[in-house]
C-alpha cells in the first residue's frame, strides 16, 4: 500500500474494522432473506419465469439509477450517513415488497422493489468505500474478508429463510422482522466506523504522494497537455464523474460485471432452479442457495492468502475456471447431489471477482469514491440485464439450462482480468516489502 499505516493495535481502527465487518454482514443478510423466499414469491404472484425476470429487473433498475450518483452522495454526505440513510431505504423496500406480494398488490411490490434496489446500490458503494478506507489505514489487504462477511450474512439469511420456509412463516413476518432488526444493528455499527475526517486525511495523504502514485491520473493529465486529469476538478478536488473517462477503470468495471452476473444469477435463480429442475421442495431450494453461499464465503476467507501469494490476475483466472466447471456440472447433470458439487465450484469461482475489483478501483484512495461509483454502476448492469435475459431463456429451456448462459460473461471477465493488476508503483513497493 502507498498510504500511511495505522497500527492494528489502535482501538479506533479495531472498532472500525469490526463495524465494517458488521455492515457487510447485514447487507448480505437483508438480501438473502428476500432471495431465499423467491419460490414463495413466484407462487403467491403466480408468475411465469419471464414475469419473474421482469419483477427482479425492477430492483436492478433502482440500483442502476442510484449508483452513478453514489460517488457524489458519499463525497457530499460522507460514507457514514450514506450507509445509514440508504440502509433504511433498502429495509423499507424489502419490507414493503413482502407486504405487497402477500396482499397481491403488484404496484406496491414494484415500487418497494425499486426502493430496495436504490438502497442496495448506494449502501453497497458506500460500504465498499468505507472498507477501502480501513484497508488503506491498515496498510494490507482485507477487502476479500469484508466480502466474506457479506457472504456470511447471506448464509445466515438463507438459513433463516430455509427455517422460515420449513415452518411456513409468512413472507411479511419473516422478511419484515429480519430487515428491521438488521437496520437497528447497522445504525449501531455506524457509531464505530472511521470518522469521515480521518478517511479524508488518508485520501489527502495519498494525493500528496504526487501524480506518480496514480498512473491513471498521470495518464489523463498527459493526454490533455498537462491540464486537469480525468478525475480532477479545476480546484484540485476529485470530480465524481470524471472516472468514466479512464480506460483502466472501465475495464475493471467489466471484470466486476462478469463477477456480478456469476454471483447474482445464483442469488436470483439458484433456489428456484433447484426446485423446478430437480422437482425438489422449497426448503431444498433454500438449502441449495445456502450451499452456494457457503462455498463463496469459504473462498473469500481464503482469498487474501491467494491474492498475496499469486496476485489478482492469477486469482481471477482461477476463479473463472472454477465457475465454468461448476456451471457446467449444475446445468447438465441429472442428479441433485452431484449438481450440488457443481454449486460448490460455482460458488468458489464467483467469490473473488467483486472484492478484487473493488480493491483495484481503490488503489488510489483519493479517487476511490469516483472510481468505485463507476465500477459499481457497470457491475450492477448485471442485475439489470441478467434477470430478464435468464427469465426469457428459462421460459424455453428451464431455469437450470438457462443458467449455462452465464458462461459467456465468465469468459469475458477472464479476457479482461489483467486490468485488475496492481499499478506499477504499488507492485514495486510490495516487492521491496517482501
Amino acid at each position: 500500500m502507498t498510504t500511511p499505516k495505522t497500527t492494528a493495535g489502535d482501538p479506533v481502527l479495531r472498532a472500525a474494522v469490526r463495524a465494517v465487518y458488521a455492515i457487510f454482514f447485514l447487507s448480505g443478510f437483508n438480501f438473502a432473506n428476500w432471495a431465499s423466499r423467491i419460490p414463495l414469491v413466484r407462487d403467491l404472484l403466480g408468475f411465469s419465469p419471464a414475469e419473474m425476470g421482469r419483477l427482479m429487473l425492477v430492483a436492478a433498475v433502482g440500483s442502476l439509477l442510484s449508483l452513478p450518483l453514489s460517488g457524489w452522495i458519499v463525497q457530499r454526505f460522507g460514507a457514514r450517513r450514506a450507509i445509514g440513510g440508504f440502509a433504511a431505504v433498502n429495509v423499507v423496500g424489502f419490507a414493503g415488497a413482502a407486504w405487497g406480494v402477500t396482499e397481491g398488490s403488484l404496484p406496491v411490490t414494484l415500487v418497494a422493489l425499486f426502493l430496495s434496489g436504490v438502497g442496495i446500490g448506494v449502501w453497497d458503494a458506500a460500504m465498499n468505500l468505507e472498507g477501502a478506507a480501513v484497508e488503506q489505514r491498515l496498510g494490507r489487504s482485507i477487502m476479500p474478508r469484508f466480502h466474506a462477511s457479506f457472504s456470511f450474512g447471506t448464509m445466515a439469511g438463507a438459513g433463516l429463510g430455509a427455517v422460515a420456509s420449513a415452518l411456513d412463516v409468512s413472507l411479511v413476518a419473516h422478511v419484515g422482522t429480519a430487515v428491521l432488526v438488521a437496520l437497528v444493528l447497522v445504525l449501531l455499527a455506524l457509531r464505530h466506523v472511521l470518522p469521515d475526517a480521518e478517511a479524508t486525511a488518508v485520501e489527502t495523504a495519498a494525493d500528496d504522494a504526487g501524480p506518480s502514485a496514480d498512473p491513471a491520473l498521470a495518464a489523463g493529465a498527459a493526454g490533455t497537455g498537462g491540464t486537469v486529469g480525468a478525475v480532477g476538478a479545476a480546484d484540485g478536488r476529485p470530480n465524481p464523474f470524471g472516472a468514466w473517462l479512464e480506460p483502466r477503470t472501465l475495464l475493471i468495471g467489466l471484470v466486476v460485471l462478469a463477477a456480478a452476473l456469476t454471483e447474482g444469477a445464483a442469488n436470483d435463480w439458484l433456489s428456484i432452479a433447484v426446485v423446478d429442475g430437480f422437482d425438489a421442495s422449497h426448503t431444498a431450494g433454500a438449502v441449495g442457495l445456502g450451499v452456494f453461499l457457503t462455498a463463496m464465503t469459504g473462498m473469500r476467507l481464503l482469498g487474501t492468502a491467494l491474492l498475496d501469494r499469486y496476485g489478482r490476475v492469477a486469482v481471477l483466472r482461477l476463479s473463472a475456471a472454477l465457475a465454468l466447471v461448476g456451471l457446467g456440472i449444475f446445468g447438465l447433470v441429472p442428479w441433485l447431489p452431484l449438481a450440488l458439487v457443481g454449486v460448490v465450484l460455482w460458488g468458489c469461482g464467483a467469490a473473488l471477482g467483486f472484492p478484487v475489483g473493488m480493491s483495484a478501483a481503490s488503489d488510489d484512495p483519493r479517487h476511490a469514491a469516483a472510481r468505485l461509483s463507476v465500477v459499481s454502476t457497470i457491475g450492477y448492469t448485471a442485475f439489470f440485464a441478467g434477470p430478464p435475459v435468464l427469465g426469457e431463456l428459462a421460459d424455453h429451456i428451464g431455469y437450470r439450462h438457462a443458467l449455462l448462459a452465464i458462461a459467456v460473461p465468465v469468459v469475458l471477465g477472464l479476457l479482461f482480468a489483467r486490468a485488475a493488476a496492481a499499478p506499477p508503483a504499488e507492485r514495486s513497493l510490495d516487492a521491496v516489502a517482501n
